[in-house]
C-alpha cells in the first residue's frame, strides 16, 4: 500500500463547508521593528517575532498533548511522515519511503546522513526509541493513546524501521506518524522511562526539524533559528530566525500588533478585537481552515453521582449529563460571546468532515438545536435527582482565548436557570490545568480540540477509546470496538457508517458535550507572506512558511 493516503477527498467538504475560519491579522512593520534583534523588518529571510497568549507545558513529545507545546515540537523535531504546505495529505518527511509491506507491517526507510543539531547521528535506533518510550512512559498528559494499534517497533538496520501493528489494514497509521506521537527524538538525550525537562532538553540540542531552539524561557520568550541541516519534506525555512513572545493577556498582544512591535499574533484574540482589527487599514485578516471544536467534559468518577462520588448512581449521573446538554444554548454562546466567529456544533466530529452527523441536536434541548429547561427538569426529576444539582465546573482562563471567562459565565447562567443547577465556576491557568484534568482534578471542565490530522477518526479515537487522553473513566466496549474497527475498514462507505454509529452511541452516553466549532486567531504584519500556507489544512502552524 502506498504511504500517501487520499485524505484530501475527505477534507474537501471541510474546506467548503466549515463556517468557522482560522484568522490571521497582519500589520505593517516599520524598519527595525518586529525582528527582536534590530534587523530591518524588510530584509528577505530575516527574523520575525510572533506573539501568543498560548502556554507551553512540556516540549518532550511524551509529556504533553496541547496545541502550544506541539507548536514548538513541530518546528524543531522531524517526523517520519508530514504534510507539505497547503495539503492535508501526508508523505515521507525524513524518510525516503514508507509503505505497508505486509497487512500488519509498515516499513520506513530513512534518508541517509541524518543528524541532530548536537552532532549525533539520527538512525532507525532513534526512531525505535522515540516510539518505545512514548508507549512506556504513557504520561497521562501525553498523546500515547494514539498508538493504540502499535504492537512493536524494530530497527533491522540503521536506515530501516518496521512497525508491527495489532490489526491489519490500518487506514490511519501514516497520519498518526505525523501527529503529536510522531516527533523523532535523540536516544542519547531522552530517557527511556521518564519525561525530559524543558531546560535540559534545550541545552542538549536534540533538534533535526526546520529549526533549532536556541533559547527558551518558558512562556516568556523562545528563539528559533533556521536549521541548515534539515532534510525533510518542508524544505528550507523561508526566514532565518523566529522569536516567540508569550503575553499574559490578549489586550497587550493586540496593542503590540497595532504598534508594529511584532510581526505575527497567533492565538488568541477576542472576537471583539478581530472585529476591530478588520477595520484597521494598517492590518490585514487572512482566513484559513477551521477545525477547532469546544466541548464540556465530564469525569465519570467525580461528577455528581459519579462512580466515586457521594451517592453514586449511574442513572442519576446520566440524567445530570443529559440535563446539561438540554440547557446549553449554543446559538447564544456563538453570537453573544464570539460574534459568530464560532458556529454551533451538534456533532462530535467537526462539521463538514466525512462522517459528521448531528445526534445532539435531535436528542437534547428542543430537538432543533435550542435549549429546553422543561425537558432538563423532567429528566432530573424522573431520575430522582435532588435539585439544584451542585456542579463544580472548571475552565482555563488563558488557553482557549480571552473570551473563555465570558463563555463559561454564560454557560453557568444557562445551567442555573429555573434553579436546576448550582454551579461553582472556577478557573485555572493552563500549565496547572493540563496536569489536573487527566488526574481526576475536575468533575466537569472545559476543553478544546485542534485536530492532529484531517480525518474524522481524530475526533473520536483520542476521546472515546477506553484508554483515552481525557482520563475521564468513560468506558463503552461497543464504542471502543467500533473505533478500532473503523480504523481498519477499507471500504469508504462502510467506514463512514461506523463513524456515524460511534457518534450516535456516544451521544447517548455524553462523555463530552461539544457546543462550538470555530476559529483560531492570529496576527501578523502586512509585509509578512506565507500566512495562507501556515494556516493550511494540516492544522499545523509552521513558522517555515513565513517570510517578509
Amino acid at each position: 500500500m502506498n504511504s500517501r493516503h487520499a485524505q484530501g477527498r475527505r477534507l474537501g467538504a471541510l474546506l467548503g463547508g466549515a463556517a468557522a475560519l482560522s484568522l490571521i491579522v497582519a500589520g505593517c512593520s516599520a524598519p527595525g521593528t518586529g525582528s527582536g534583534d534590530g534587523e530591518s523588518s524588510g530584509s528577505s529571510g530575516g527574523a520575525l517575532t510572533i506573539g501568543t497568549t498560548d502556554k507551553v507545558t512540556v516540549i518532550d513529545p511524551a509529556g504533553s498533548y496541547d496545541n502550544a507545546s506541539f507548536g514548538v515540537m513541530n518546528q524543531v523535531f522531524p517526523f517520519l511522515m508530514n504534510s507539505t504546505y497547503g495539503s492535508p495529505d501526508v508523505e515521507p518527511d525524513i524518510a525516503e519511503s514508507a509503505e505497508f509491506t505486509e497487512p500488519t507491517k509498515y516499513t520506513v526507510k530513512l534518508k541517509p546522513g541524518l543528524t541532530f543539531a548536537n552532532g549525533n547521528e539520527l538512525t532507525s535506533s532513534d526512531v525505535k526509541h522515540s516510539f518505545d518510550r512514548m508507549v512506556a512512559i504513557k504520561d497521562p498528559s501525553g498523546p500515547s493513546s494514539l498508538l493504540y494499534n502499535l504492537e512493536s517497533v524494530e530497527a533491522p538496520d540503521d536506515l530501516t524501521v518496521v512497525f508491527t501493528l495489532k490489526t491489519e489494514n490500518d487506514q490511519l497509521f501514516p497520519q498518526i506518524l505525523s501527529s503529536p506521537v510522531g516527533p523523532i527524538v535523540d536516544e542519547d538525550v531522552f530517557p527511556a522511562d521518564a519525561v525530559l525537562g524543558n531546560d535540559e532538553l534545550v541545552k542538549a540540542r536534540p533538534f533535526a526539524g526546520q529549526y533549532t531552539l536556541e533559547s527558551f524561557d518558558l512562556n516568556k520568550l523562545a528563539s528559533f533559528k533556521k536549521n541548515p541541516d534539515y532534510q525533510g519534506v518542508l524544505g528550507e525555512a523561508k526566514n532565518d530566525q523566529v522569536n516567540v513572545k508569550t503575553y499574559a493577556d490578549s489586550s497587550n498582544l493586540k496593542l503590540d500588533i497595532q504598534k508594529n512591535e511584532i510581526d505575527v499574533a497567533w492565538r488568541s484574540l477576542s472576537a471583539t478585537d478581530i472585529d476591530d482589527l478588520k477595520g484597521n487599514d494598517k492590518v490585514k485578516v487572512v482566513e484559513g481552515v477551521g477545525g477547532e471544536i469546544r466541548y464540556l467534559t465530564f469525569n465519570f468518577d467525580t461528577q455528581p453521582y459519579g462512580a466515586k462520588a457521594e451517592g453514586a448512581d449511574p442513572a442519576k449521573a446520566l440524567a445530570v449529563r443529559q440535563a446539561v446538554a438540554d440547557l446549553i444554548d449554543r446559538e447564544a454562546i456563538a453570537k453573544d460571546v464570539y460574534k459568530d466567529t464560532y458556529t454551533p456544533l451538534y456533532s462530535f466530529v467537526a462539521k463538514g468532515m466525512t462522517g459528521a452527523v448531528e445526534p445532539l441536536k435531535e436528542l437534547y434541548g428542543d430537538g432543533s438545536g435550542g435549549a429546553d429547561a422543561a425537558k432538563a427538569k423532567e429528566r432530573l426529576e424522573s431520575a430522582g435527582v435532588e435539585l439544584p444539582v451542585k456542579l463544580n465546573l472548571q475552565y482555563s482562563n488563558d488557553h482557549y482565548g480571552p473570551s473563555s471567562g465570558d463563555e463559561y459565565a454564560l454557560i453557568k447562567d444557562q445551567l442555573e436557570q429555573d434553579g436546576l443547577f448550582a454551579v461553582d465556576l472556577q478557573t485555572t491557568e493552563w500549565v496547572q490545568y493540563a496536569k489536573d484534568f487527566p488526574s481526576d482534578g475536575y468533575p466537569a471542565y472545559q476543553l478544546g480540540w485542534f485536530p492532529d490530522y484531517s480525518d474524522a477518526d481524530n475526533y473520536l479515537t483520542p476521546f472515546f477509546l477506553t484508554e483515552n487522553f481525557l482520563g475521564n473513566h468513560y468506558d463503552n466496549a461497543e464504542v471502543n470496538d467500533l473505533i478500532l474497527s473503523q480504523a481498519t475498514t477499507t471500504d469508504p462507505a462502510e467506514r463512514t457508517k461506523k463513524i456515524e454509529q460511534i457518534q450516535e452511541l456516544v451521544a447517548k452516553d455524553l462523555s463530552t458535550v461539544p457546543y462550538l466549532q470555530g476559529a483560531q486567531v492570529a496576527v501578523t504584519g502586512t509585509d509578512v507572506t506565507g500566512t495562507e500556507d501556515t494556516l493550511d489544512p494540516s492544522f499545523k502552524f509552521r513558522y517555515g512558511a513565513l517570510s517578509k
